[in-house]
């Protein structure tokens, strides 16, 4: 081709050098032959030359095979003016390829000329430090040892070509670059730059005088307040309250400046400074006082006990302690030397903390059904004068229940009574007198009697952590326990002793906060109640089921404390001697009861931790809830008089997001309730008021 070039031409040499290369030459063919073509130099010229000659050329003079894309076409001009070998021909080659968007892949035994832009999508090599050639197009993974790897991308990324590929991995802390093997080289180098141990250490300044973590909040305070303008070299500071030290971090300079005025700071407190005043957050100042004073006793025993009277008076002298508690403003007036001073103020802050609370919810459920069966007769026999002379004879057979309704028969056949009271159930009587007075009554009765019960009690009650608490719902009911009568008619009146007890619900806990939300319970739980039937004889009987017990419950658990399941049958038979035992006319002379109580009594407990505002404001709005619909509920029965009554006014909505203490909702000018919540809540308090005004 014309176009085309190219001059090929041999060394020259001198003659007698000629003829002994030419012997090493014949002997080398013979013993590597692959050899000879990468021995030859050659100069390269070209201009305007078809970018597949060139591949042509370079693949006959260097023994590569080339697979060329159908996207690969360029115009190249190429000057040379110095020979090169067949590896400087392949470099060459390559710098021509790239500065037309193209590259060279290997592939196997033969090597993909492709556009540049999907040559890094095929099967780049993978290289280690130093492998790569000049332009070839490949892939390296640096490892990074000192920072981390993500902070290097933005400062790489401009350096790597728009073709090319960067990326980092924080799980291994590596940089991924696919590219030039030279734009690869100098990468690494500026990577291995960067890449270097800091410079900055870390030191503790142990301090003698000042407190720790108070110091580190004034140096902070200070360079907070002077980094608005431009970035300075900021020291790292950590208070370590243990050993009363400062940590710093950060350049030589940074850390002896700190050090420095640090050491300004560090100064003994004047006299009479060692007095101080802390106030509490949570716990109360007596119980702290007292524990504090405690602590510092035990501490004079053991140095007394460790070195003898000297060693105590040493301490006594160096480090007499004097706490004070103030309820007032509920804070502790302390007076120690500084170092006792820092460890009463770091047990106080460790001890100063909110407690968390335990709602506790007792559910108390007894069933209970009575079934009752009575039949049978009985008579009476007796003279007209026999209720008034007890000398006078009286027979009869007076079997089960109804003697005072068959006395009062008999007395109302004789004219000396007004009759008899009904008693429940079936009862047909009849009475007769004789001319001689004798007196004959009689009754049949037949009852059937059933009494169901279900009883539900749900005592609740709110404590702290390891406090006591107790909740008693009831009646205070008057037992007689003595009296005094006299017969004569002295001055002595007589009297009965009486003695109060609470007849009621009456649950009392004191919770422990175990580790994991397991709560240790101590409870002592009781329902007691007045049997209605003992009212009228005046002598009070009393139900009381009680349990007194120490369980482990979850968070949030529903646990049984115990209970009775009772099923007790009664079967009674009042009969005549010898007649009852007459076949079917024996039943004549029989009464028969029959009775059937079934009671099944059992007691849950259903603990919840409330550790924030927020849990206790959520329990507090449920329980308001429920009693404000069951108080609507009950506004519907209307009274007499159209008398409006009083109701549970909707409580205000509180966001989480704000500060503990500050409420959304507040109150307006006119003592309306706003609501955060829309326009649903809102339309649902004018339609609550619209109901209270019908």
């Amino acid at each position: 081709m014309d176009y085309l070039a190219t001059n090929f031409r041999r060394m020259s040499v001198s003659k007698a050098l000629q003829q002994s290369m030419l012997f090493i030459l014949l002997l080398s063919s013979l013993l590597l032959p692959a050899q000879a073509a990468d021995e030859e130099s050659f100069t390269l010229n070209l201009k305007d030359a078809d970018i597949e000659a060139l591949i042509s050329t370079v693949a006959k003079k260097t023994g590569r095979n080339f697979v060329i894309d159908p996207r690969v076409k360029a115009r190249v001009t190429v000057i040379s003016s110095q020979a090169m070998s067949g590896n400087e021909l392949y470099e060459v080659f390559q710098s021509i390829l790239q500065v037309h968007g193209y590259a060279a892949v290997p592939a196997g035994d033969v090597i993909k000329i492709l556009p540049e832009v999907n040559a890094k999508q095929g099967a780049v090599p993978t290289i280690t430090n130093g492998q790569g050639m000049g332009d070839d197009l490949v892939t390296q993974v640096i490892p990074i040892r000192n920072v981390a790897a993500a902070q290097l991308v933005p400062i790489l990324r401009p350096l790597v070509p728009q073709q090319g590929h960067l990326a980092a991995y924080s799980g291994s802390n590596i940089i991924v670059i696919t590219d030039r093997a030279s734009n690869i080289s100098r990468l690494a180098d500026i990577i291995g730059r960067i890449d270097r141990p800091d410079n900055d250490e870390i030191e503790s300044i142990q301090l003698e005088h000042a407190s720790a973590p108070e110091l580190v909040r004034i140096i902070n305070s200070l360079s907070q307040g002077g980094n608005k303008g431009a970035e300075v070299d900021t020291p790292q500071l950590a208070a370590d309250e243990r050993t009363n030290s400062i940590l710093i971090s950060g350049s030589k300079a940074a850390r002896d400046r700190i050090k420095k005025l640090i050491a300004s700071m560090d100064t003994p407190l004047e006299q009479g400074g060692n007095t101080k005043v802390v106030y509490l957050k949570y716990a109360k100042a007596e119980d702290m006082a007292e524990i504090l004073k405690g602590v510092n006793e035990g501490q004079k025993k053991a140095a007394e006990a460790a070195g003898g009277k000297a060693a105590a008076a040493t301490v006594s002298s160096d480090k007499e302690v004097d706490i004070q508690a103030d309820p007032g403003t509920n804070s502790l007036i302390i007076t120690a030397a500084p170092d006792a001073l820092r460890n009463i103020e770091s047990v106080v802050r460790q001890l100063d903390i909110r407690r968390a609370q335990v709602h506790v919810e007792a559910i108390i459920v007894e069933v209970s059904d009575t079934a009752a069966r009575e039949l049978g007769f009985s008579y009476l026999f007796a003279n007209e004068n026999g209720f008034d002379n007890e000398t006078n004879p009286v027979g009869g057979a007076l079997l089960g229940g109804g003697g005072d309704v068959i006395n009062g028969i008999a007395a109302a056949s004789t004219g000396d009574g007004s009759g008899a009271s009904v008693p429940n159930g079936f009862t047909v009587g009849f009475g007769d007198r004789d001319n001689s007075g004798n007196v004959f009554a009689g009754i049949l009765r037949a009852v059937a009697s059933d009494t169901e019960a279900n009883l539900l009690s749900t005592p609740s009650i709110v404590t702290l952590d390891n406090e006591e608490a107790e909740i008693v719902v009831g009646q205070n009911v008057p037992f007689v326990t003595g009296s005094y009568t006299t017969a004569s008619s002295g001055a002595n009146n007589p009297f009965q002793t009486v003695e109060r007890q609470d007849v009621g619900v009456t649950l009392k806990i004191t919770p422990q906060i175990n580790e994991g939300d397991v709560i240790r319970l101590d409870i002592e739980q009781e329902a007691s109640s007045v049997v209605e039937s003992s009212v009228a004889s005046g002598q009070l009987i009393t139900n009381k089921r009680e349990i007194k017990t120490s369980v482990m419950i979850e968070d949030g658990q529903m646990l049984v404390l115990g209970g009775l399941i009772d099923d007790q049958t009664r079967k009674s038979l009042f009969k005549v001697p010898l007649l009852g035992d007459i076949p079917l006319l024996g039943r004549l002379f029989q009464y028969r009861t029959n009775s059937n109580d079934k009671r099944n009594l059992m007691v849950f407990l259903h603990p919840k931790i409330l550790r924030d505002r927020l849990s206790a404001d959520a329990t507090s709005q449920e329980k308001y809830q429920f009693m404000r619909g069951r108080q609507r509920e009950a506004g519907d029965i209307k009274p007499i008089f159209n008398v409006s009554t009083a109701a549970l006014p909707p409580i205000a909505v509180y966001d989480s997001s704000v500060v503990d203490g500050e409420a959304l909702g507040k109150r307006s000018n006119q003592g309306e309730v706003k609501r955060i919540s829309g326009e649903a809540q809102e339309s649902e308090t004018s339609q609550e008021a619209a109901a209270d005004g019908q």
